[in-house]
C-alpha cells in the first residue's frame, strides 16, 4: 500500500490554476440526488464542489424543495426531479438524463435513501452520449451499480465510487465480515473504476494501480453530511480535470486534513460537516 501523505500529494498534483481562466474553463459540476427529508445534502455536496474550485455548480433536486434549495445556494443553477411517494427521486429521470451533457462532472446520489430509484437514475444517465464527462456515484445509486457492470466499465470518462462498508457490502453483493481494504481492488477491476473505502481509515482502489491508504481525519467526521462534503470535494476536482485517482486522492485527504484541523480548533467530536467547507480551499489551494 502507498501512504496518502505529502509526498503523495507531491508527485500527484492537481491541475494547474492559469491566470486568464474563467468559470466555464474551471469545470461545471452537476450534483444530483438528495430527498425531501434531508433538503440541505445536496447544499452540503454542491458547496463542496464551488469550493474545491468548480467554476459552475447544478443542483438537481426534488421538486418539492427546488426553490428553497434555490434561495439557500444562489450561486448554483437547480433544476427539479420528479419525486416517489416516499419523497425520494422517483422513476422519471429524463431531466437528468438531458442535464448530463451540459456538465464536465456528475456527481449522483448524494442524500439518497433505499426508496430512491437508483435503478432509473443511472439508467437514464449511463443512456446518454455523454463523452468525457466524470462520473461519482454515491449513497443509494452505489445499491444499483451490481446491475450496470458493463455500462459502468464502457464509461469514457473518470469513473469513482465511494461506498461505507455497509454500501460496499451492497456493491460487492457479499457479506459485512467480507468487508476489508482488498475487497477494495476487486470492486475497482469489477466496475473499472476508482474506488473509495471509506471508515477511520480510507482506501483508494484503482485499476492495475497500488491501494492508497489515508490513516482518517478522526471521529468528528462520523458525522451527518460528512460523506456528502467528500462527494461533492471530489466532484469539484474531478470537474476540473483532475483524474479519478488524483481528485479521490486529494478530495480524501483534504476531507481528512479538514477533520484533524477543526478536532484541534473546536473539540474532538461536536463540530458540523458543514464546518468543513470553509477549510477545504486553504487545505487544496494555499
Amino acid at each position: 500500500m502507498i501512504a496518502l501523505d505529502q509526498d503523495w500529494l507531491a508527485d500527484n498534483p492537481l491541475p494547474p490554476l492559469e491566470h486568464d481562466t474563467d468559470k466555464n474553463r474551471r469545470g461545471r459540476l452537476l450534483v444530483a440526488g438528495g430527498a425531501v427529508s434531508v433538503p440541505g445534502a445536496l447544499l452540503l455536496s454542491g458547496e463542496a464542489g464551488y469550493r474545491a474550485g468548480a467554476g459552475k455548480v447544478q443542483l438537481a433536486v426534488p421538486e418539492p424543495i427546488a426553490s428553497l434549495v434555490g434561495v439557500r445556494m444562489p450561486e448554483a443553477a437547480v433544476f427539479a426531479l420528479a419525486i416517489n411517494e416516499e419523497g425520494e427521486l422517483g422513476p422519471e429521470a429524463q431531466t437528468l438524463a438531458n442535464l448530463v451533457e451540459r456538465c464536465d462532472a456528475l456527481v449522483l446520489g448524494p442524500g439518497t435513501g433505499r426508496d430512491a430509484d437508483g435503478h432509473a437514475l443511472l439508467r437514464a444517465v449511463l443512456a446518454q452520449d455523454r463523452g468525457e464527462v466524470a462520473l461519482l456515484l454515491d449513497a443509494a445509486v452505489l445499491a444499483a451499480s451490481p446491475d450496470f457492470v458493463d455500462e459502468l466499465k464502457a464509461w469514457r470518462g473518470p469513473l469513482v465510487l465511494t461506498p461505507h462498508p455497509g454500501e460496499m457490502a451492497m456493491l460487492m453483493r457479499c457479506d459485512a465480515e467480507e468487508v476489508e481494504p482488498a475487497i477494495a481492488v476487486e470492486a475497482a477491476n469489477r466496475f473499472g473504476a476508482t474506488v473509495l473505502l471509506k471508515g477511520p481509515k480510507t482506501w483508494i482502489a484503482s485499476p492495475g494501480m497500488a491501494v492508497i491508504e489515508y490513516p482518517g481525519g478522526g471521529p468528528g467526521l462520523g458525522t451527518g453530511g460528512s460523506g456528502d462534503v467528500l462527494a461533492g470535494v471530489i466532484g469539484g476536482l474531478l470537474a476540473r480535470g483532475a483524474d479519478a485517482q488524483t481528485a479521490a486522492g486529494w478530495g480524501v485527504w483534504a476531507h481528512g486534513e479538514a477533520g484533524r484541523k477543526l478536532a484541534k480548533t473546536v473539540a474532538p467530536i461536536g463540530f458540523m460537516a458543514r464546518e468543513v467547507l470553509c477549510e477545504i480551499p486553504r487545505l487544496l489551494y494555499t
